[in-house]
């Protein structure tokens, strides 16, 4: 049985042997390419009906374009359409080389793990309102520091245990802000910024104070897990802050993956922005699954339209991941984009990616909300950046096809896997193409096997693979899976310029494989499990797992570079207008060349000044790039990775970018508690 290898080692245990055999150039290769307190939840099958007869009224409705009205940074994603776009153009492609840092800040907030507190893992986007920067710590504290200066103007500490209770480690991306429309002058909290716990607590925070707003549940803070009600196996963790839509909070949660066969059922919920109050709450799992399944929870963030009153729902894969026997029937929500009417949480359209999905391929960004103009016609669109390595684009108000998603056959399994009912087809997406090449196995890389002797290819010969949606087995070493599952694009998403119709995404290329092994070889194989890999025990189901990454002895990736890319789509066809590696694996002070690229986590942004920035990789760069040709403007170096996107604000008539550069152990081992901004030198 392989030697377990955390994910974090796949790009850089092997710098040094690389370095010595290697002569290629560390310049970058550009490389072109033309969720009243009852619930609305009806069943599936109303919801569905429902889901249709909205879609079929909201289609004669006039669009509404999204314009961007003002260069704010107060959501997660920049925006709540998820575009990550600041029209700020003080920063330009011409000038952006001159960036200077102006100020950074050192929390306190960070473990490496060797002591008493476990590690953190840090992914806030900084949110820049109330002429405030405001960000949530894994050790859940609220800092608001001067946009300008970064000095402190309050902080707030939660108090919470810092216990890893449902992660490999403390966690946060950070807070969350709302306010008044016509906030009302001396009253309190109106202006609130919110952070969640990992053990379920949500705070609500006076913006201009940092003190707890007493009217917001129980003096401010609400226990979100009182509705934990079915399998409580643990903590509705609160790692990704609530999205405000209105006077709405939707708020989804956070649990243990390849764990349990039961575990809590995916419920997402409104609440009263001023009170804390439950609105609405919507099922994810029908209820003949809720009680023998679980999951299928939105875990990361969601996009809305307020004209359209809609807000859409990233879903999350049905527990366990890797064995569906005990959920064959219909779950048409799960690892699906949602559309639920604001108000009221009663679905207007939903599309599922993946039929019975048995590959950890949750779909983990929220959908980027765009207005195209395909063939002529204004279109009011959506794109679905999934794990998988797929772009799915649909008009934002039916749900249906902007440029063709077809169903086709996929791989039925060996038979080694009782109870499995596979799905005969899946979705493929015409356009755009796949930012990954799922065809055909990834091809061997002919320096990691000639190193090992031979062993990359032994490992390629003894996995099974044909083609993407190959089922898990018992067989041999298992099953190759491409792309792996943190995925081909993480939870960073796609990042949209209005102005030319460009979409920008990051994408992982990293090959893994999973076996299946019955319970009582499990138990006895069970080595641990690291973050991303290793050993889980979907316990109560009749197959434990193991995945792990693709490596040789040495720590080598079996697969051939680049390892991870940036690109850019004309989103007007869907065609690519440039792709190029992005980032550099590093480890020990030395990096690979930047034509091999890096896994990424974290996502763009992009200006209107025509400037992509971006952190997400190993070697804890931080960069921008040119968007209309792709090419590298500026970097500087980082403490650990950005995995978290950047912000963009202007203060006092001076655009920043702000970093934080967190870390994250499927990167690599390298925390870090850094707030970093940049501006362009004042003029004298």
């Amino acid at each position: 049985m392989p030697t377990r290898r955390p994910m974090a080692q796949c790009l850089g245990a092997f710098s040094a042997l690389v370095l010595s055999i290697s002569s290629a150039p560390l310049l970058a290769q550009e490389s072109s390419a033309a969720q009243d307190q009852q619930s609305t939840q009806s069943s599936s099958e109303e919801q569905a009906a429902q889901g249709q007869e909205s879609s079929a009224q909201n289609s004669t409705r006039s669009p509404i374009p999204l314009v961007p009205e003002s260069p704010s940074w107060d959501s997660f994603h920049g925006q709540l359409n998820a575009q990550k776009y600041s029209s700020l153009d003080q920063i330009t492609a011409d000038n952006v080389e001159q960036l200077e840092k102006v100020w950074e800040v050192h929390t306190g907030d960070v473990s490496d793990g060797s002591g008493d507190v476990p590690p953190t893992v840090w992914s806030a986007t900084p949110i820049f309102a109330n002429d405030t920067l405001y960000i949530g710590t894994p050790f859940y504290r609220v800092l608001a520091l001067d946009p300008a200066t970064g000095e402190e103007k309050w902080s707030f500490d939660t108090d919470s245990t810092l216990e890893a209770l449902t992660q490999p480690a403390l966690k946060s991306r950070g807070v969350s802000y709302w306010q008044a429309d016509e906030p009302v002058a001396g009253e309190s909290c109106q202006k609130i910024v919110y952070m969640g716990t990992m053990d379920a607590q949500l705070f609500a925070l006076d913006a201009d104070s940092g003190e707890l707003c007493e009217g917001f549940a129980d003096g401010g803070v609400l226990d979100v897990n009182q509705w934990n009600t079915t399998n409580d196996r643990w903590p509705l963790s609160l790692l990704q802050p609530p999205t405000v839509v209105g006077d709405h909070l939707i708020l989804g949660w956070a649990g243990k993956d390849w764990a349990s066969e039961q575990a809590p059922p995916g419920t997402v919920f409104s609440l009263d922005a001023r009170t804390g109050e439950l609105e609405w709450t919507f099922d994810t799992l029908p209820e003949s699954l809720r009680q023998k399944s679980g999951t299928a929870n939105v875990w990361t963030h969601m996009s809305a339209d307020e004209e359209r009153g809609l807000v859409y729902l990233p879903v999350s894969s049905p527990s366990p991941n890797y064995w569906g026997g005990n959920r064959t029937e219909e779950a048409p929500y799960a690892t699906s984009t949602t559309a639920l009417d604001i108000e009221t949480g009663e679905v207007v359209w939903s599309r599922q990616w993946v039929h019975h999905d048995v590959w950890d391929y949750d779909i983990n960004a929220a959908p980027t909300l765009m207005d195209i103009t395909v063939d002529g016609k204004q279109v009011p669109a959506l794109i679905q950046a999934t794990k998988m390595g797929f772009l799915f684009v649909v008009n934002r108000e039916t749900g249906e096809d902007v440029w063709p998603i077809e169903e086709r056959p996929v791989p039925g399994g060996d038979g080694s896997v009782e109870g499995e009912v596979y799905a005969p087809t899946q979705p493929f997406p015409t356009s755009p193409a796949p930012l990954l090449d799922q065809a055909e196995k990834p091809e061997v890389w002919w320096l990691a096997d000639a190193v090992s002797f031979g062993q990359c290819s032994r490992l390629w010969d003894d996995l099974a693979y044909e083609g993407m949606y190959t089922p898990p087995s018992t067989q041999g070493a298992g099953t190759l899976t491409y792309p792996d599952s943190a995925g081909g694009v993480q939870w960073g998403g796609v990042a949209f310029d209005p102005v030319s119709q460009t979409a920008i995404v990051n994408t992982s290329h990293i090959v893994q494989y999973v076996k299946l092994y019955n319970r009582e070889d499990y138990d006895k194989a069970d080595s641990g499990s690291g973050n991303e890999s290793g050993f889980s025990p979907q316990e109560g189901a009749p197959y434990g797992m193991q995945l792990e990454a693709a490596l040789n002895s040495l720590g080598m990736p079996c697969w051939e570079p680049p390892f991870g890319e940036i690109v850019a789509l004309d989103m007007h066809t869907g065609d690519v207008k440039w792709r190029r590696p992005v980032g550099a694996s590093q480890q020990y002070g030395f990096f690979m060349p930047e034509s091999w690229g890096s896994p990424t986590i974290g996502g763009p942004a992009v200006t209107a000044g025509g400037v992509v920035f971006i952190g997400a990789s190993m070697d804890a760069k931080l960069r921008a790039y040119s968007l209309e040709t792709g090419e590298q403007l500026w970097s500087d170096q980082a403490e650990a990775p950005a995995v978290a996107n950047p912000a963009v604000y202007e203060y006092n008539g001076r655009q920043y970018v702000a970093f934080i550069a967190g870390g994250n152990s499927i990167l690599k081992e390298q925390v870090g508690d850094q707030v970093v901004v940049y501006a362009l030198p004042e003029s004298e």
